[in-house]
Formats: C-alpha cells, sequence, structure tokens
C-alpha cells in the first residue's frame, strides 16, 4: 500500500516537483514548489479527517496534493491531465493499488478550474486546498513597479487561513488583505472563478464555502 512517506521519499518525485516549479518560474507564476504542494496536501488530509472520512482517504487526499502539479513540467496548459497521466505511471511503477490510483489521478485530473469538477471528495479536497492557497510568500517578483494583478493580489494576502467551522457546516477563506496594494475587486476579478470552483466543492463535501476579507463576509 503506498503512503505519503513513499511518495516524500521519491527522488524521482521531488525532481518532477523542482523541475516543474522552474517552469512556472520561467513563465512569471507564483510559487508552485514545496511549500505550495505541501501545504495543499496536509490541508486536503485535514479536510477530510476533520469530516469524518477514512485515514485512507485522508492519506490518498494528502498524496494527490502534494503531486498535484508536476504536470507543469510539460506544460502548463492542460497540466492536470498530464500530471495525472504522469501520476499513474509513477504510481503503477511504484505498486500502488489499482483503486488507489485511480482516486489519485482522478483528483490530479480535476483540480485545474479550466476542467475542474469534485467528482468525488479527494477531488473536492484538493481544489479546495489548491484554490485557497493566497499568500504574499508566493510571490516570485521582486520588482513592484512590474507586479501583475496576480503579483499583486497574492502579495496583498498577509495572512490567509481556510478552516472547517466547529459545526462543520461551513468551510471558510479567511483572508488580511492589504488594500493599499490590491483592492477587494481585484481580488475577485481574478479569482472569482476559482471561488465559485470552492463553492462545488464544499456542497460535494456538504458544507458552504465563504470568504471573508478583512473581517467582512464577501461570499
Amino acid at each position: 500500500m503506498i503512503t505519503i512517506g513513499d511518495i516524500k521519499n521519491s527522488a524521482q518525485i521531488r525532481t518532477y516537483i523542482q523541475k516543474a516549479d522552474e517552469t512556472m518560474r520561467a513563465l512569471g507564476y507564483t510559487e508552485h514548489s514545496f511549500a505550495h504542494v505541501t501545504k495543499v496536501s496536509e490541508l486536503a488530509k485535514d479536510i477530510l479527517l476533520t469530516l469524518g472520512y477514512s485515514a485512507r482517504e485522508a492519506e490518498l487526499a494528502q498524496i494527490a496534493g502534494y503531486i498535484h502539479d508536476i504536470g507543469n513540467v510539460v506544460n502548463r496548459i492542460d497540466h492536470a491531465q498530464s500530471g495525472a497521466v504522469m501520476a499513474f505511471r509513477i504510481l503503477d511503477n511504484m505498486g500502488a493499488d489499482a483503486e488507489d490510483i485511480a482516486t489519485i489521478i482522478t483528483a490530479i485530473g480535476n483540480h485545474d478550474e479550466g476542467t475542474a469538477f469534485p467528482v468525488n471528495a479527494v477531488a473536492a479536497a484538493i481544489i479546495l486546498a489548491d484554490k485557497t492557497d493566497v499568500r504574499r510568500s508566493r510571490v516570485r517578483n521582486q520588482d513592484f513597479a512590474t507586479f501583475d494583478i496576480h503579483d499583486r493580489v497574492n502579495y496583498a494576502a498577509q495572512t490567509s487561513r481556510t478552516y472547517i467551522t466547529e459545526d462543520k457546516k461551513e468551510i471558510l477563506l479567511e483572508i488580511d488583505l492589504d488594500t493599499e496594494i490590491s483592492s477587494v475587486m481585484d481580488y475577485f476579478e481574478i479569482f472569482m472563478e476559482r471561488m465559485l470552483l470552492c463553492r462545488r466543492a464544499a456542497e460535494k463535501l456538504g458544507l458552504r464555502f465563504g470568504l471573508v476579507i478583512n473581517g467582512q463576509r464577501v461570499l
């Protein structure tokens, strides 16, 4: 049975994550390296555990989250699908069970907003964990004068946290946004599609999705 430890200890997987992030850096995108995939991996696991899913389902979400972006090493376009195919080959060669592989590659292949859909609980958890990772430390451009809107919005996010409410009815993304750097409207301009996807993913898990910016409920 494949474990998250097997995944993290794989030199092959580490290389693909590093090289995929190099592609994203060259294209001018925000950080997609180990900080991002680790955050997605852990949050996806925690979401499912909090909602009472099995430890194994949570670990499959953790695995899928860790390798969800390796397809960027091929091309940013259709990276969810290429990443799923890559993950299939890697996991199959590692001796993973077909049921586990199917769940993992389904989640990877359905995480990018252009083609995403929360087809199962693991996919839903990956979507929520991935699309709520908004933070200043993801911005790599050091020249503020040349920031595009994505740089501004991420840089403006001084803190953010994603959590399930105590009554387990909602999953909330709370952001402390520096509005001197980016307006709330800027956030919605680039992230509206992601937020709608998060709402669908939350519904798959029996939750409502909420967005709180600077203490004000906006979704």
